[in-house]
């Protein structure tokens, strides 16, 4: 007993050693059980794995073969190793043959689709700027039309990961996130998305999954990390300084917009299976005593152009694969532009949020388009975000491919819809 009331009266008497004791205590503990959490995560996620490795193939089966593109200076040079701890395991212990080519500048990936050869499945690592070179390199390619067919599997290890929603459920625990989405990509689902096509008068055509944002708010936010000083104040800080340097912000654009065409049904995953041989011959004999009566040709109508004069803050054309899984009645991308009338402090609130900066206001004008032509006055200068990469603004063509890749999508997020 005297020797519990000794400890006791020694930390009485030594009170701020012993609070800093007990606070590193604190987050030591803290820090070592999250990685005991990580660990089991990843444990499990190894054994689900090696029940797909262990499934017998058949003779003349070869195993399944996966590029990955890997770009180890993503969140901030972290990417490599959040790859080789966390999804390189899972891949191999799948049993898939695993090919990882990593970037070494920006702009690589693009040259890198131009060389890739046949694989069975194409993995990007990395963030929205690695996606985006690959998927601009896949299609630009002379035999993109088969190459477009190879599914695509997304982990998420940049700074930056917009499409990640889309195709995984989204965790605060950032080995949770990476080993879903490579187990996604062994559990096979699929889902197509839309791609853009942004085209300027002279550049080869750009591609994005998401969208293009030109404006005062994309402005702003290029600029928060040069405030990061400030700390939680950083964001709010930008969009005000930006006030200071001009206001009002307002964005003058022509935009030339077609229709939006009816979205034909989904087309099945698996051929149907063939006929018998007494339907085939049944088949071909009704053809040849009665042939099929040939159609006309369907003339092909003008396209008719539509024009609309707009005076935004910020302007966005974007795909609807924010919600792959929404059923839709056209075969369409947005139009939205926030209003110009805009007050200092709802500028600052409204850039201030921490939601997703493709999300505009009640107050945006919004058209559903099928094509669209963005001309901007001649004196314009500033930037685009392509799928939050920066592209010089220019007078640019957007054209829909509905439905041309198939990204791999977890069976949780394709049965959850997002309003």
């Amino acid at each position: 007993m005297a020797r519990v009331v000794k400890v006791f009266r020694t930390l009485r008497n030594h009170w701020k050693k012993s609070t800093f004791a007990v606070c590193v205590l604190s987050y030591g503990g803290h820090w070592l059980y999250g990685k005991h959490c990580d660990q089991v995560m990843r444990t499990e996620a190894c054994l689900e794995a090696r029940e797909y490795g262990r499934q017998q193939i058949a003779p003349q089966e070869q195993l399944r073969k996966a590029t990955v593109i890997l770009n180890p200076a993503a969140c901030g040079g972290k990417a490599n190793n959040l790859f080789e701890k966390n999804a390189a395991p899972i891949l191999h212990l799948a049993g898939v043959e695993v090919t990882i080519v990593k970037t070494d500048y920006e702009g690589q990936a693009k040259k890198l689709m131009e060389l890739m050869e046949h694989t069975d499945m194409l993995i990007v690592a990395g963030g929205d700027g690695t996606l985006q070179e690959v998927v601009t390199g896949l299609l630009r390619r002379p035999d993109q039309e088969k190459f477009s067919q190879v599914p695509i599997g997304f982990i998420p290890l940049g700074s930056q990961n917009s499409l990640s929603p889309s195709l995984h459920l989204l965790s605060d625990n950032k080995v949770k996130h990476i080993t879903s989405a490579t187990l996604s990509i062994l559990k096979g689902e699929t889902i197509p998305l839309d791609v853009l096509q942004i085209k300027g008068e002279k550049e080869q055509p750009v591609f994005a999954l998401l969208g293009l944002r030109w404006g005062a708010f994309r402005d702003a936010a290029a600029t928060i990390s040069k405030y990061w000083y400030l700390g939680p104040l950083k964001t709010k800080a930008a969009h005000w300084f930006s006030t200071l340097r001009e206001w009002p912000l307002v964005r003058e654009a022509s935009v030339s917009y077609l229709a939006p065409s009816l979205r034909p049904p989904d087309e099945p995953l698996q051929k149907p299976p063939r006929p018998n041989l007494l339907s085939r011959i049944a088949r071909r004999l009704k053809n040849y005593w009665s042939p099929p009566v040939e159609e006309p040709p369907k003339v092909e109508e003008p396209e008719k152009w539509m024009e609309q004069q707009l005076s935004t803050l910020e302007l966005m054309i974007k795909t609807h694969n924010k919600n792959p899984v929404e059923m839709r009645i056209n075969d369409s991308l947005m139009i939205c532009a926030e209003p110009d009338d805009l007050t200092v402090g709802e500028f600052i609130t409204v850039g201030s949020k921490e939601e997703d900066p493709t999300l505009f206001t009640k107050k945006s004008t919004q058209l559903e388009v099928g094509a669209c032509r963005l001309q901007l006055p001649e004196d314009t200068s500033g930037f685009y975000n392509i799928d939050n990469e920066e592209y010089e603004a220019m007078p640019v063509e957007v054209r829909l491919l509905p439905r041309k890749l198939r990204f791999f999508i977890s069976a949780e997020r394709q049965g959850t819809s997002v309003c």
